[in-house]
């Protein structure tokens, strides 16, 4: 999710923080961040460093250098890349806190593996000549979440930086009076209402949740899928950032979107995430497609579709009407606030939903009815010490035979009350089992603690949306962006299965390959 944060704070802290002489763009994304000391075969909590600890005076600065427009270069975009091909489909990785698409950039092609984020627009990639450097991270790098690569603009031969008649600069720079960059940077009035200023497009600056930030340069080169290539693609190239240690691909619906560029932001695309079980696992990935054939008439029957809130504060993010939530078979829902279906005269409110943060969140007093009532119906004991040490709020160990995990999960008997999202036009999403409680860490002595993985909202002064929908919830689910009728829809299935059927999982792939001998 993106919103502006304070002009002031922006100028103060980016001089110092990176030494930009000009910035006019600074966008928050609502992703809490986390950061746990128990071992990876447990979720972390969503504590992380407080923003006031921004370690200033340690900031350093890598340099990159890129070629400048020269004027055999057109840049001026009229309009999205229209697409030609039915569907493109791409491998998401799933790590600790999200799904990682492999974006293959540059002559000859550089692989970078960055968040799949539909919260936000911009995409970028960790940049630099010789190293990227991320501020404040040990968190990330002592859980192995790291850039495993970087991207290097001196060793693409097709890459250049991006110029003040680039459409996507007047987009970058968008908070601001689109002239006002380029014009600090050297250009004409005369040259900027003709879209001719060839000046390089000044530094950007953007900002993420819980304090993260990237300052980067505005940078063109090809992008090449598994079914087409986009020959100046529109990026990131940003060598320094605040508490976020991989690059991030944008999904939105703005114009410098990841499916924008490809051609799709008037079709749309759809995922099916994977547990958490399967973090980290190079055998399977989740699905990810885009294009028109995904919303074909026999593919989109059996899903139930809600229409997608359109708000001008945030009009390229995607946005949900909730109406009620059900737990367990009650007969009567909790309803939910107005402010979670509707918006107001600002543009504040609606359930944002957002790839890019973790757990779903929910406003009081909505939350404390939720935990209130699910606290009625289970009747575990209660596992404080690990609410006290995690941060959740509502944990209970669960009996688990011969520390079976697997037996535990099949049971019928030992399931939790189901929690169902009633969304606007009739659309119900019956959360999955495992989208709801989670196990904290591996069973030990016959028991399992397990964790609601949901969190408050805790926006006292009710600025963005008012509630978030988050990809743990998502998992098992096929979530289909319908970019043209403007609707999402939901359909719970196995994810694994249908990774295996677009041939994502080489473990099915060699049990089929044994089992021929």
């Amino acid at each position: 999710m993106t919103t502006r944060i304070n002009v002031l704070f922006s100028f103060l802290f980016i001089t110092i923080f990176l030494n930009i002489f000009s910035i006019n763009q600074a966008r928050q994304h609502k992703n809490p961040s986390s950061s746990s000391s128990s071992s990876s075969s447990s979720l972390p909590s969503s504590s992380s460093s407080s923003p006031s600890s921004f370690l200033v005076l340690a900031l350093t600065k890598s340099s990159v250098s890129l070629p400048t427009p020269n004027s055999q270069i057109q840049e001026r975009i009229k309009k999205p890349l229209e697409s030609s091909i039915g569907a493109v489909m791409e491998p998401l990785r799933e790590v600790r806190d999200g799904y990682l698409i492999t974006l293959n950039i540059g002559t000859p092609p550089q692989s970078v593996q960055v968040y799949m984020d539909t919260g936000s627009d911009l995409t970028w990639v960790p940049c630099g000549n010789l190293s990227f450097d991320c501020i404040d991270c040990y968190d990330f790098k002592n859980n192995n979440l790291k850039s495993s690569s970087t991207f290097s603009p001196l060793h693409s031969s097709s890459s250049f930086r991006a110029s003040c008649a680039s459409s996507y600069c007047v987009e970058i720079h968008s908070s601001d009076n689109a002239f006002d960059p380029c014009a600090i940077a050297g250009c004409s009035v005369g040259m900027l209402l003709k879209s001719t200023c060839l000046r390089p497009c000044p530094t950007f600056a953007y900002t993420y949740g819980e304090g993260g930030l990237v300052s980067g340069i505005l940078t063109r080169d090809i992008l090449k899928t598994q079914t087409r290539e986009v020959p100046r693609f529109s990026f990131g190239c940003v060598a320094s950032t605040y508490h976020e240690p991989i690059g991030i691909a944008g999904f939105g619906r703005g114009l410098l979107s990841l499916p924008s560029q490809l051609g799709f932001v008037q079709k749309g695309f759809s995922h099916c995430f994977l547990p958490f079980k399967f973090v980290n696992n190079p055998n399977i990935s989740s699905p990810l497609i885009l294009g028109d054939s995904l919303l074909s008439g026999n593919l989109t029957n059996s899903l139930q579709f809600t229409p997608m809130l359109n708000t001008p504060m945030y009009p390229n993010s995607y946005y949900l009407g909730l109406e009620s939530i059900t737990i367990g078979t009650n007969v009567t829902a909790t309803q939910v606030p107005l402010t979670l279906k509707q918006f107001d005269s600002q543009g504040n409110g609606g359930m944002l939903i957002d790839s890019g943060t973790t757990y779903t969140h929910l406003p009081d007093p909505l939350y404390s009815q939720i935990l209130t009532s699910l606290q009625s119906t289970i009747t575990y004991p209660r596992a404080t010490e690990t609410e006290s040490r995690t941060g959740f709020d509502l944990c209970y160990k669960v009996p688990c035979p011969n520390n079976n995990l697997t037996s535990l999960e099949n049971d019928a008997t030992m399931m939790f009350p189901s929690i169902t999202f009633h969304f606007l036009d009739n659309a119900a999403l019956i959360l999955p089992q495992g989208n709801s409680f989670y196990a904290m860490s591996a069973p030990s002595d016959g028991s399992v603690v397990k964790c609601l993985l949901f969190r408050n909202m805790e926006d006292g002064d009710h600025y963005g949306p008012a509630g978030v929908f988050g990809s743990f919830q998502q998992q098992n689910v096929k979530v289909v962006y319908d970019l043209e009728k403007e609707r999402i829809g939901f359909q719970v299935m196995d994810c694994v299965t249908e990774a295996v059927s677009h041939g994502l999982s080489k473990v099915r792939e060699q049990q089929q390959k044994s089992s021929i001998f």
